[in-house]
């Protein structure tokens, strides 16, 4: 489980990323709590929700 403050670094990493690279963060960080993980959601770019959800099949 990540720290607070490891989350903190991986959530303004996924912030200032690209969105390749939002999506390579998002499915390969581990040890986030679902809390973390919504947290991140929050700062993707909702028009390209399909290309996560491809991502993650």
């Amino acid at each position: 489980m990540a720290t607070q403050e490891e989350f903190q670094a991986v959530k303004q990493k996924f912030i200032n990323a690209d969105l390749d690279e939002k999506i390579r963060i998002y499915t390969t960080t581990e040890g986030l709590t679902v809390e973390q993980f919504k947290e991140l959601l929050r700062e993707f770019p909702l028009q390209h929700l399909d290309k996560l959800e491809k991502a993650m099949a």
